[in-house]
């Protein structure tokens, strides 16, 4: 499994998945929070399945295994 999200968008979705997640817990509190996950895993392993079927790669070229 390739890289195929550059560092700065890692980032970005691991703190955008646990602010969805957070929604669980504080605010609506609604099971759809949950979807948080998908972002926040994504972002920790570097790999989103969407890109690798359509041939995206944010990931410069340091980043590729």
């Amino acid at each position: 499994m390739k890289t195929n999200i550059g560092s700065t968008e890692r980032v970005v979705r691991i703190i955008a998945g646990l602010g969805i997640i957070a929604m669980a817990f504080i605010g609506p509190k609604s099971a759809w929070a949950y979807l948080g996950l998908v972002p926040l895993l994504t972002g920790l392993i570097g790999w989103c399945p969407p890109y690798a079927m359509l041939g995206i790669s944010t990931c410069k070229s340091c980043c590729k295994n």
